[in-house]
């Protein structure tokens, strides 16, 4: 049960700000479209203001939050997937988002991320781009370290006979 309601929004208002941008870029690189990142991030929040409480203090807050953020986004892709079974379009082309700025490589490469099964690209997100340790993707994912080295090393097998595959380097 909260006691001060007022202490309660200024804290929740400080982990905001402390957490929306490794949040926002984690989700980003998940679901590659800023509007939907931005749309999954406001999830993520609603969540953990509605499930603080629940907060275990022995887990790391950012690990928790983390968790939450893939969940989202696993959640996320999950819906956009059938609706476009559905609808039939083809998934949203991330050169035609206006905030990505890539260049040929990095356009091939969030290309071959996006074609990663969900665990894999997880695992790649957080270790490639946001540097997490193996021990603390053990507590996001609730998977063995070994199991996710594993899924890392996949991951990058695929992502680099793709980027070959479709000859951007020569």
């Amino acid at each position: 049960m909260i006691r001060n309601k007022d202490q309660f929004e200024l804290g929740f208002q400080a982990l905001v700000e402390a957490y929306k941008e490794p949040l926002y870029w984690h989700i980003r690189r998940m679901v590659l479209i800023h509007a939907d990142a931005d749309d999954v991030l406001q999830n993520v929040f609603i969540k953990v203001y509605k499930h603080i409480e629940n907060f275990r203090e022995e887990a790391k807050l950012y690990t928790w939050l983390y968790r939450i953020a893939s969940n989202e986004s696993i959640s996320f892709i999950k819906k956009r997937k059938r609706t476009l079974e559905i609808t039939g379009n083809a998934m949203v082309d991330v050169k035609e988002d206006p905030y990505f700025t890539g260049d040929q490589i990095q356009i091939a490469l969030k290309e071959a991320i996006e074609k990663l099964p969900t665990k894999q690209k997880q695992v790649f997100v957080m270790r490639y781009y946001d540097e997490m340790p193996y021990k603390d993707m053990a507590e996001v994912l609730e998977s063995s370290i070994g199991s996710l080295k594993a899924s890392y090393h996949h991951a990058v097998k695929k992502i680099e006979n793709y980027i070959i595959s479709i000859d951007v380097i020569s």
